[in-house]
């Protein structure tokens, strides 16, 4: 059996990408941390703080993704911007190679 934690890290980065569920999660896991109730109670010591921790990890990890990719959407890298100027212009470039047989 695999260890839950990447499993669930994979299916909370997957939910919050999505934008028709973004908003609900970030407010689901912003209540859970407010929340007095917990899977783990905050009364017992370390124990009770680690789930909380946990989301706060994901949560931060995929919002600081999610301005990541926004950001890099908004400013294209230079690869980026020489492939769409290149496919927008369409051409093509010849290389002439002086061919030598080996005996």
């Amino acid at each position: 059996m695999k260890f839950p934690v990447p499993i669930i890290s994979k299916l909370y980065r997957t939910v919050l990408r999505n934008p028709k569920y973004r908003w609900p999660v970030i407010l689901a896991s912003l209540l859970y941390l407010i929340s007095p109730l917990d899977i783990s109670p905050d009364f017992i010591p370390i124990l009770g703080q680690v789930d909380d921790v946990a989301l706060l990890f994901l949560l931060v990890g995929g919002i600081s993704e999610l301005l990541t990719n926004w950001m890099q959407g908004l400013n294209p890298t230079p690869v980026q911007q020489e492939f769409h100027s290149e496919s927008s212009t369409a051409q093509t470039q010849t290389v002439d190679v002086d061919a030598v047989s080996i005996d």
